[in-house]
């Protein structure tokens, strides 16, 4: 048995309030993702304030930071991508939106985007579902970036189609 020191248990504490989204999906009783993305919606208007070109790159520092989260949740709690963690799809759920003028559309609009991205990360469509299949973190985050370049496509036809005036 491997002793952890106090700095390696405050270390995975942090861990797992980051991969539980802020601890939420660790106290739901059904649809822990769901529940778990919500930071992700605070996190995308804040991205959104930036100017699209650097919304893409500003994407990037979370969805690499989500993987050793990730991983080392796995590792911490024991079950490969336990339903609990959702740091992939909170850290991630910004790339779904990049480039949409959410803070200028009604409330509503992030309500539809945000089901878009749920019911494409729950769906995974290929080649998502297939990467789930890497090893730790990776195959946790993976899946979920395919899945929101999906959900952005849909999101901006859905723009297009619904709120874009010209």
């Amino acid at each position: 048995m491997k002793f952890q020191g106090k700095a390696d248990i405050m270390k995975d504490k942090i861990t797992l309030f980051l991969a539980t989204g802020c601890g939420i999906s660790l106290f739901v009783p059904f649809a822990p993702g769901t529940f778990g993305s919500l930071p992700g919606v605070a996190l995308a208007y804040a991205l959104a304030m930036l100017p699209a070109w650097v919304q893409i790159p500003a994407c990037l520092a979370p969805t690499l930071l989500a993987i050793p989260v990730c991983g080392r949740a796995e590792a911490v709690l024991g079950i490969r991508d336990d339903g609990r963690i959702s740091a992939d799809e909170w850290m991630l759920l910004p790339i779904a939106v990049v480039g949409l003028p959410i803070h200028a559309l009604p409330w509503w609009a992030m309500v539809v985007f945000f089901a878009v991205i749920r019911l494409i990360d729950i769906i995974k469509p290929p080649p998502a579902k297939r990467l789930q299949s890497l090893p730790g973190g990776r195959g946790i985050v993976v899946d979920d970036l395919v899945a929101n370049l999906y959900a952005l496509a849909v999101n901006w036809m859905i723009f297009f189609v619904f709120f874009n005036a010209t």
